[in-house]
């Protein structure tokens, strides 16, 4: 990487965010792919559009930790509207066909509040489905994210801590994410309001999302109502860490 790419990446310091040394391991080439600290490009392998994929799982496949109501009022009603939103968006701002909503986000200063709301609920949400799967007992992530977590923080036990402790702190609306910088080549955890993620160029916090977890009252209130913290302690059972490791290797 030339010294002017490596000054480029140590931009701003993310605000209110939580390192995790990972090393080198799948790193350097999401490096690569970025085009400095206010710009992100997704790994290669991931490249999302605008329709929403069918759900991976029942409504009722998650009970226990989310009911089947939540669930299926989440999907149709809420995200739907993202979708359908973001379509609209992309028509009436003239985005070019073919460009996939991770570019999107990375430009996304280019766009309307409308384009930044919906694409990143859109984007936000169709992650989400994918990172979890009916619940499993000792729920954990294994192989080089393991080893990366327990690195830096001894336990798997203390990373979860310390990410429910983003998730609960988020005021109102937003998210909590485990991300891979651009800049420094950790992982860090870290919260955005509203439908903002790491891959905005307008985010204080910029990166690749490995896992993020909904804190908007919607995803949670029937069951938990002002509960949040119990939303977040109960959410790691059904975490699909496979697809998370497969994130990770991505990049």
């Amino acid at each position: 990487m030339s010294n002017i790419n490596r000054r480029n990446f140590i931009g701003s310091t993310a605000k209110g965010t939580i390192a995790l040394t990972v090393g080198a391991i799948g790193i350097s080439s999401f490096l690569e792919s970025c085009t400095g600290s206010k710009k992100m490009a997704a790994p290669p392998a991931y490249s999302t559009g605008y329709d929403q994929q069918p759900l991976p799982y029942a409504y009722n496949a998650l009970e226990n930790v989310i009911d089947a109501m939540t669930m299926e009022i989440h999907y149709t009603k809420h995200a739907a509207a993202y979708s359908k939103a973001l379509k609209e968006a992309v028509q009436a701002e003239g985005v070019a066909a073919g460009t996939n909503v991770e570019t999107i986000l990375a430009n996304i200063s280019k766009y309307s509040t409308k384009m930044r709301n919906n694409a990143g609920g859109h984007y936000n949400h169709e992650m989400f489905w994918q990172s979890m799967r009916p619940k499993t007992n000792d729920n954990k992530p294994s192989g080089a994210l393991l080893a990366a977590i327990e690195k830096s923080f001894s336990s798997f036990a203390s990373f979860k801590t310390k990410f429910n402790a983003a998730a609960t702190g988020r005021f109102g609306s937003g998210w909590a994410w485990l991300y891979v910088d651009a800049a420094d080549k950790t992982l860090k955890i870290g919260s955005t309001p509203n439908q903002d993620n790491p891959l905005m160029n307008v985010s204080d916090i910029k990166g690749f999302p490995l896992l993020g977890l909904d804190v908007w009252e919607h995803a949670y209130y029937l069951k938990y109502q002002n509960k949040r913290a119990d939303y977040a302690d109960n959410w790691w059972n059904v975490v699909n860490w496979a697809y998370v490791e497969k994130r990770f290797a991505a990049v």
